[in-house]
């Protein structure tokens, strides 16, 4: 089962340390958004979305 508490306070801690990757895992996995539509969205590069990708994710298993 997930912990919703805990997975909001992890997404909150991580938007504390990187906005923007707080902003790309939540419109990836919880938007639904394709990594293309991410980057239009944010209007940033999709190699920027997967790297912003790859560290909010780490961050949020570590922390979960």
């Amino acid at each position: 089962t997930v912990d919703l508490l805990a997975l909001d306070q992890a997404l909150e801690a991580l938007a504390r340390r990187d906005a923007i990757a707080a902003q790309v895992v939540e419109l990836r996995y919880f938007g639904g958004l394709k990594n293309h539509e991410v980057a239009e969205v944010l209007d940033i590069g999709v190699a920027t979305v997967v790297r912003h990708l790859r560290f909010g994710h780490a961050w949020m298993n570590s922390r979960l």
